[in-house]
């Protein structure tokens, strides 16, 4: 196997998928960014939640709300359900794991809030489980997916937003998904702060 062929493959695969879904969703991204731009113009925060690499993309996405994208400018409100050791395992011993990120939901979530919720396959109970949640609470919710949208598509409501990412490759998704958070987040701060140089 010819290694440093194998890697090339990986980054042009990476980039046609990149450029596929750039044109498919830029659109939705978009008012994906309009809509929490106006969640916290509202005094509203978003809440995110993944499991595993969509963990990571969970945190990073409030990790740039938080301190800062590319512009100085003030700390926007933003919570990730995946970072308390303590909230997480007690949750999943006392009910069970489905219940992780939608108990949280339920206590931190105030109606207009936002879910931004995380699942490349669109499968993921405790992300089912969270909108579920979200919706009892009138928080707006974002999903990026992946593959054909899983259970998440079929149960997102016409106010919902899917940011589904036409790849079937798990670290395929992930890329664009981490895209997805960096265009927000660009959006977010020339919404709030004007043009970004």
């Amino acid at each position: 196997m010819d290694f440093v062929q194998r890697v090339k493959d990986n980054f042009a695969e990476s980039i046609r998928i990149k450029i596929d879904a750039g044109n498919r969703l830029a659109p939705s991204i978009a008012i994906a960014a309009e809509l929490m731009t106006a969640c916290l113009l509202n005094g509203n925060k978003v809440l995110s939640c993944g499991n595993g690499g969509s963990a990571a993309d969970a945190q990073h996405f409030v990790s740039e709300m938080i301190n800062r994208y590319e512009m100085e400018r003030p700390g926007l409100p933003a919570i990730a359900l995946t970072t308390d050791s303590s909230v997480l395992t007690s949750i999943a011993n006392d009910y069970q794991y489905a219940d992780i990120f939608s108990r949280q939901v339920r206590a931190l979530g105030q109606p207009e809030d936002v879910l931004l919720a995380f699942s490349t396959s669109g499968e993921s109970d405790n992300i089912i489980h969270a909108i579920d949640a979200a919706h009892d609470k009138r928080l707006h919710v974002i999903a990026l997916t992946g593959r054909e949208g899983g259970q998440i598509a079929d149960m997102l409501l016409e106010t919902d937003i899917e940011l589904r990412v036409p790849a079937d490759s798990t670290a395929r998704i992930q890329e664009v998904h981490l895209m997805i958070i960096h265009s927000l987040c660009d959006l977010i701060d020339h919404k709030l702060l004007g043009a970004v140089t």
